[in-house]
């Protein structure tokens, strides 16, 4: 390359010097005295002569050639190759045991699953990770759903009224074990009887339901399920009251059709860091003047869903925003400002839809303090529907909804949910 720079700026000076010759000798063919011509002409016609030489010995001839003359000195690579000497080795790490599954500490709670597994006690064998493995709920083919050191995982946003099997496999550098003995979870549970669909809104008759709890969703069973107990008890005294709440609440308005009830509260874990969290993260509330979202812990990809949110504080008619999201939905900006988030935001007077910075169908009617915002998901039909106060708030909000959903709302300091 430095031979052909050094070529290129040598050609490019003669260039330049004959390049000025031409236009002298251009020059002096304008001249109108003979006598001045004549006096210039010989020297002229012999350096132009000479200039035409120098130009056919090779200056246009390129110094370098495509082929290039390389010496390859192989010598210290055969005297490596020479000093050579192999041994076989064994091998260092063989692969791992199947991991055990820890029954006693593996459950589901609402859609979510928690699995835990461990190496066998006598296993020596060191272990970089582990894999995870779900079918998907219909006795599909197993999908990776964690890959890493930990030994517990929890999955969220798997569908309810599902039987999932799951099955895990370690690795180190030597290869993957043998999978583990399969466990099957299912995600919830129902009786045989008649369906019932239920309306919107959630009939008063139900308050009591809703004073337990502002943050219940409701679904439809569907009949095709083996009849089990339709709701999981364990010891603790809220869970068997609430057993017996429906069971008064089922007999006193003469529901034919179980439902089964997915509790959730805010996250913490996924919520803005000028979210405040009380009441158990049941109540939020905001330090910031700017809108913050905040996402509830339980996501739903099928079925019917409703819950409430009460207004416990109102200050200044800001515009708080209620509905669902992404995972991944903005967490600084007001609900339904990008494409992760469907939202109604209403202040004390109206309200309107929002999805994707999108406003549409704005509608008369606000809230105040004490008011109550209700979110109807249902994902069978696929559609998001609000009521205030238990009317329903505009015509039907947003369609065509798919996919995993979060109960989500955004919110600033002039408010408390």
């Amino acid at each position: 390359l430095q031979v052909v720079r050094d070529q290129i700026s040598h050609c490019t000076v003669k260039l330049r010097q004959t390049t000025g010759l031409m236009e002298y000798c251009l020059e002096v063919i304008k001249e109108n005295d003979p006598s001045g011509f004549l006096q210039i002409s010989d020297a002229l016609i012999r350096r132009v002569h000479m200039t035409e030489d120098q130009w056919g010995k090779g200056t246009l001839t390129p110094r370098m050639t495509t082929d290039f003359d390389l010496n390859l000195d192989n010598a210290p690579l055969l005297q490596s190759i020479h000093q050579l000497d192999f041994v076989q080795m064994k091998v260092s790490s063989p692969v791992p045991a199947p991991p055990i599954l820890q029954l006693e500490e593996c459950c589901t709670h609402n859609n979510s699953a928690t699995l835990s597994w461990k190496q066998p006690p006598l296993s020596t064998v060191q272990v970089e990770g582990y894999i995870l493995e779900l079918d998907d709920g219909n006795g599909g083919q197993f999908r990776e759903v964690y890959v890493g050191k930990e030994t517990m995982c929890t999955v969220d946003g798997l569908h309810f009224n599902s039987t999932y099997s799951a099955r895990v496999k370690a690795f180190n550098k030597s290869g993957v074990s043998p999978y583990s003995k399969t466990l099957v979870l299912q995600t919830s549970e129902d009786t045989q009887s008649e369906e019932q669909t239920l309306p919107f809104p959630v009939p008063l008759e139900r308050s009591q339901l809703r004073r337990m709890s502002p943050f219940s969703s409701t679904l439809n069973l569907q009949p095709s399920f083996s009849g089990r107990s339709y709701f999981e008890l364990r010891s603790s005294a809220h869970q068997l009251s609430l057993h017996s709440s429906l069971q008064s609440l089922n007999s006193a308005v003469d529901i034919k059709k179980m439902v089964a009830v997915a509790w959730f509260s805010f996250d913490p874990s996924s919520a803005h860091a000028d979210i405040i969290f009380s009441n158990d993260n049941l109540t939020v509330t905001c330090n910031s003047y700017d809108d913050r979202v905040v996402l509830g812990k339980t996501g739903f990809s099928k079925g019917l869903h409703y819950w409430e949110l009460s207004i416990d504080r109102y200050d200044n008619h800001p515009d708080p925003a209620f509905g669902v999201a992404r995972i991944d939905v903005l967490k600084d900006a007001m609900l339904g400002k990008d494409d992760k988030a469907w939202a109604m935001y209403v202040d004390n007077n109206r309200s309107w839809f929002m999805h994707n910075n999108s406003h549409t169908n704005r509608t008369e009617g606000g809230i105040t303090k004490g008011a109550t915002v209700g979110v109807l998901l249902d994902l069978t039909r696929r559609t998001l529907t609000f009521s205030i106060n238990e009317d329903q708030q505009g015509p039907v909000a947003f369609e065509n909804l798919e996919g995993l959903f979060f109960p989500a709302v955004s919110l600033n300091r002039n408010v408390q949910v």
